[in-house]
């Protein structure tokens, strides 16, 4: 049995790692009381220990999850490294040194304290990604088309392959504002890439003409008898409505911007 550490782990907030984390828990013998990246540590007064992420141990983790415990629980757990679950890497170390015990039935323990938290914040994840889907409004700015949104989780990863399918021969950008990412696309060649301060441009007057168009034929083919803003909040959350062309204010401007230069990509794209 692990000891039961009053340690915590700091290590640098990428999925490897947090593998490497689940590496040192194992080889120390050990199950840390906390599992914190080192941009959200906050001084304590439990001892930290810091894990340096190393590419062989977090691929050695990586390959035993499916051998050990199905593609299913590695699935579970990408997700859940994409969620705003609160203290979401220790649940997933927790999560993965029960796979560790009880192999493929690990992801059907839905009641389990290490599993359901896990199975409840991918879902809300999905879920968001879901509506994303069908929320983001793009706009022209200079001959790309750009979009920004303000999610809960960490959501372009599962947007990428969406969007990019859709619009295979088009140009453009998908701004997190919330964690300063964006999903940068040209024909065929996707990538995630941080973003910090990045502002669109202003629109100019053949986008601004295009939006008020789309809000006269959103609010033409409402059905009078039908109005009922309180199921529309039900199916369209009023968080969503700041970015979406027919319901924000289109005379909102931002401050003129450029699109973030290239950067070494920061998340995988399936």
């Amino acid at each position: 049995m692990p000891n039961q550490s009053d340690v915590i782990y700091r290590y640098d907030g990428t999925f490897d790692g947090l593998l490497c984390c689940v590496f040192e828990s194992y080889y120390a013998a050990e199950v840390p009381a906390d599992v914190t990246a080192n941009d959200a540590f906050q001084a304590t007064l439990f001892p930290s220990k810091v894990i340096v992420t190393d590419s062989h141990r977090a691929q050695r983790v990586l390959t035993s999850i499916p051998k050990r415990m199905g593609n299913a629980a590695l699935d579970l757990a990408q997700k859940a490294f994409l969620t705003c679950l609160e203290q979401k890497a220790l649940a997933i170390l927790l999560f993965l040194r029960l796979g560790y015990t009880h192999g493929c039935a690990v992801t059907n323990m839905l009641t389990h304290a290490a599993v359901a938290p896990l199975v409840k914040a991918v879902r809300h994840l999905e879920r968001e990604a879901h509506l994303l889907k069908g929320f983001v409004r793009f706009s022209a700015l200079n001959g790309v088309l750009a979009a920004e949104i303000e999610p809960k989780n960490c959501a372009l990863p599962l947007l990428a392959q969406h969007f990019c399918e859709r619009y295979p021969e088009e140009r453009f950008v998908i701004h997190d504002k919330t964690r300063g990412m964006a999903l940068l696309y040209q024909p065929y060649t996707p990538r995630i890439v941080r973003a910090e301060g990045f502002r669109l441009p202003d629109a100019d007057s053949g986008e601004l003409a295009y939006r008020r168009l789309w809000k006269v034929f959103y609010d033409a083919i409402e059905v009078e008898g039908r109005h009922n803003p309180k199921c529309r909040m039900s199916h369209m959350p009023k968080r969503y409505w700041k970015y979406m062309t027919e319901l924000r204010d289109e005379q909102k401007s931002v401050s003129d911007g450029v699109l973030p230069p290239p950067e070494t990509p920061v998340l995988s794209i399936p």
